[in-house]
């Protein structure tokens, strides 16, 4: 097929390519005229595993094309997939001007029937309010479909290539044939297509992330009760998440969540939920619990340096190493990132902060400039630490020289917000050790300089 992409975001970019795989013409659109320059010459602005050679693949093929012309891709296309931002507003709001900027241009452009689908996640609704904009200029037929995207950073192109399901919005019988036909390749294994109407699909997308967001909360909420009464959180997530009702992704605690997704997408539920008289009780607990357990290691950094007589608010001697900024592995978003809600809390006790992310680091300097110190190396950054903070779950923090890490910090003392060590492996080389969930390991040089908790 013929096929177009408006926006070259991370959605926009893991669509263009995976379509191109199957052997889809697909023209991508952006009206960043050095982003699109940078794409044509084959190189791409995301770190995303196994993007790049199917990018480059495809685009040497001659199946992946960028313009900045919206005229040419509106033209070109059969299908055309909208895959724009959707920024939260002040009140949790999605913002659509982005996108109903575009309609109201596609409608002036289109000449022949084509189908314009709504990738990015948007508010139930906003197909109706696409349609009525389109339609204000069209001279031909056309359909608007939702098609909500579930891709997880860090494994958007197995996502996309070999989906869960694949859900499709419309109540157009020629829309549905058309987007069965583009998605069946995607689905060959056995895993549906779910064809609703518009608002469900745009309400399913919604509703996934929402519950997602609510079970690690549930989950950082139980870890938490779980230290005040001596049990052993990941005893506990093993117990219930091989319960066949509950399952066990999404239940390991940790410092909350993060990313352009599950904040955004659960105060834009509670908005639209509130805007028609409902208010969602749970979702506004998710939110709250998130925003404290973002600063929990703050909390036990505050507790341990207290009782060693250091001021709550001035941490000036201290020199902190940070492993892991982005807000999951395997990418390089730090989109509220739980990390970047810890490294103002630390510049605010005026500690001297540097870190270690495999791939966030560029992302990052953008934000905090050369108020921390970038290291590249994992060990480099522990030269003369007073602790270490452990703030992603990259594999390479999983398997470590403790003896090395322990040589070169002034103290061993580690925070770890991820859970990735066994309690008896830190103790052996006597950390202090203190994780989520979970009894706080006390090395014995550690234990002379602090009274006990």
């Amino acid at each position: 097929m013929h096929l177009g992409v408006v926006g070259t975001g991370y959605v926009g970019l893991v669509t263009g390519t995976c379509l191109a795989e199957m052997g889809n013409e697909v023209v991508c659109m952006d009206i960043n005229e050095e982003k699109v320059r940078s794409l044509r010459s084959g190189c791409i602005p995301i770190y995303e595993p196994d993007l790049e050679p199917l990018f480059r693949r495809n685009l040497e093929a001659g199946r992946l094309h960028f313009t900045t012309s919206l005229e040419e891709v509106v033209h070109h296309a059969q299908v055309l997939f909208l895959a724009l931002p959707t920024p939260e507003g002040e009140d949790g709001s999605a913002d659509l001007s982005h996108i109903l900027q575009v309609a109201h241009d596609i409608g002036k452009l289109i000449r022949r029937y084509t189908i314009i689908v709504d990738k990015s996640t948007v508010p139930v609704g906003t197909a109706e309010k696409v349609r009525e904009v389109i339609a204000l200029n069209a001279q031909a037929d056309f359909d608007v479909v939702s098609n909500p995207e579930f891709l997880r950073e860090g494994y958007a192109v197995e996502d996309f290539m070999r989906p869960d399901r694949v859900v499709i919005g419309t109540r157009s019988e020629r829309a549905r044939r058309i987007m069965e036909q583009l998605y069946e390749p995607f689905v060959r294994q056995g895993n549906p297509i779910l064809i609703m109407d518009e608002r469900s699909a745009e309400m399913t997308k919604y509703a996934a992330n929402s519950y997602l967001a609510t079970r690690i909360s549930f989950m950082n909420e139980i870890a938490n009760l779980c230290e005040l009464l001596g049990c052993d959180v990941d005893q506990v997530r093993k117990g219930i998440g091989s319960d066949s009702r509950i399952g066990k992704r999404f239940l390991f605690p940790g410092i909350g969540f993060g990313g352009s997704c599950f904040p955004k997408d659960v105060k834009a539920l509670v908005k639209t939920a509130h805007d028609v008289g409902y208010s969602m009780r749970i979702l506004r607990s998710v939110m709250q619990v998130n925003e404290r357990q973002r600063l929990i290691l703050i909390e036990k950094m505050t507790d341990f340096y207290r009782r060693r007589g250091l001021p709550a608010d001035d941490w000036s001697s201290l020199r902190i190493a940070i492993w892991g900024i982005s807000f999951k592995p395997n990418t390089d978003d730090i989109r509220e990132a739980p990390s970047l809600y810890v490294i103002r809390e630390l510049l605010r006790r005026r500690c001297k902060v540097l870190v270690y992310d495999p791939e966030a680091l560029r992302n990052l300097e953008k934000v905090f400039g050369e108020q921390i110190t970038y290291c590249h190396d994992i060990y480099s950054v522990l030269h003369g630490a007073h602790a270490l903070l452990i703030l992603t779950e990259w594999s390479v923090f999983r398997t470590v020289d403790f003896e090395r890490i322990g040589s070169l910090m002034a103290e061993k003392v580690i925070f770890d917000g991820r859970n990735l060590y066994n309690l008896e492996q830190v103790a052996e080389h006597g950390f202090y050790y203190c994780s989520i969930g979970r009894q706080t390991i006390m090395g014995e040089a550690v234990r002379k300089s602090v009274s006990s908790p």
